[in-house]
């Protein structure tokens, strides 16, 4: 079997995505995702001008090899756009893979290890009391586990709160980053108030997450998670930024409260020392950003060594690719944690069939050859590209700060 060509399809149903669509001569093909939110033409000048000449005529079953001849023989190793381009093409060479084995792709994995794959969604709000009515909504529709997060009173709304990085029709179509405004002081009094109100309303029977957004410093993330101890969350996530690692000592040293961090790194050399040092508790690697199929099972496997668990990124600038791919690693690995889902447009599901299904709270691979995910590419025609940027963040006296 030979590569005989490779598409990159860039298309826009509500946020952009880069596709990868990989043609062999025995007729199979697959299908990857290379998404960088805010950064989509880089993936697609770095795939289309760097690695698909590189690619065609060589055996597609060798994914190994390709995924190795992508990381090393390009010398400047890692970053988001080269492993995002890396992870698209190895999302693909697994789908052919599994493909041509007629199998489900977890079956290539190892087969299941568990019997569905749990999930968990956003509840927030401009207060506290719109947080606690999207918690019980949620809880009404089988959510076990749900992520929470509350506006700043008085400040506009930040990410996870509000309508701030969507317009009305659910686009993350802006023509320039739009700044929001951040304010450490009112924030840290806040979270641990909605966390009370939300344990005095659900129970304990629920898993209860947050996420910080990289916003604090290491003491500040400290002291937060110490007053969050009494209401027993599944994990405080992304404290402090990822960059700054020996952070995560302090934290670790002052809180018994889980961590959870990783979305933004993009190979196994960026989880090594927070592992083996167990600083963390989950890893939160996802399929597009940290190296496809391969990426992810590279480090799952050198985390489940330390008990530290996977918890798949997977919002909606996650493909339903992606997503796919995570859930069908989610099912195979041993030391599998949570999936994060926030569900897709009607458009994007139109663009993408899928076999993988959710309900109430809970993801299934499906068991179509592959890893179960296509795009309709007449679809993605109707969805040209269209600028887009993530926010940025400020402090009240306009310094730039961590989004």
């Amino acid at each position: 079997m030979k590569i005989t060509d490779i598409k990159i399809i860039v298309a826009s149903p509500g946020r952009n995505f880069v596709t990868v669509k990989v043609m062999t001569d025995q007729g199979l093909y697959g299908v990857g995702d290379a998404t960088v939110n805010g950064r989509e033409k880089a993936v697609v000048a770095y795939l289309e001008d760097h690695v698909v000449p590189c690619l065609i005529g060589r055996d597609p079953m060798r994914s190994e090899d390709i995924w190795q001849y992508l990381y090393k023989g390009a010398y400047w190793r890692r970053g988001p756009i080269t492993m995002a381009a890396i992870s698209g093409i190895d999302m693909a060479l697994w789908d052919i893979k599994a493909k041509a084995a007629n199998m489900p792709l977890y079956q290539l994995l190892g087969g299941r290890s568990r019997d569905k794959v749990m999930v968990y969604q956003h509840a927030s709000g401009m207060d506290i009391d719109e947080v606690v009515e999207g918690v019980l909504a949620l809880r009404e529709q089988g959510l076990d586990a749900i992520r929470a997060q509350v506006a700043i009173p008085g400040l506009p709304p930040i990410y996870g709160t509000g309508t701030s990085t969507d317009d009305a029709a659910g686009k993350t179509v802006r023509p320039l980053p739009n700044e929001e405004v951040w304010a450490t002081h009112k924030y840290l009094p806040l979270v641990p108030r909605l966390f009370e109100k939300l344990r005095d309303a659900v129970g304990w029977d629920v898993h209860l997450l947050h996420d910080v957004h990289h916003r604090l410093t290491p003491i500040e993330a400290a002291r937060l998670g110490k007053d969050l101890e009494p209401f027993r969350l599944f994990w405080l996530e992304d404290a402090v930024p990822a960059e700054l690692q020996e952070g995560f000592r302090l934290l670790r040293q002052h809180t018994t409260q889980p961590i959870a961090v990783g979305e933004v790194f993009n190979s196994i050399y960026d989880t090594t020392t927070l592992i083996s040092e167990q600083l963390i508790d989950y890893i939160r690697v996802t399929s597009v950003h940290a190296g496809g199929v391969t990426g992810l099972k590279k480090i799952f496997d050198f985390a489940s060594i330390y008990h530290v668990r996977s918890a798949c990124h997977g919002p909606m600038d996650v493909s339903p690719v992606a997503m796919g791919c995570n859930i069908h690693v989610d099912t195979a690995i041993n030391n599998f944690g949570i999936q994060e889902f926030s569900g897709y447009t009607e458009a994007t599901r139109d663009m993408f069939p899928c076999a993988w299904t959710y309900e109430r709270g809970y993801l299934q691979p499906g068991e179509a050859p592959g890893h179960g995910v296509d795009i309709d590419e007449a679809v993605a025609a109707k969805y040209p590209y269209a600028q887009a940027y993530l926010p940025v963040a400020r402090l009240e006296d306009g310094t730039l700060t961590s989004w």
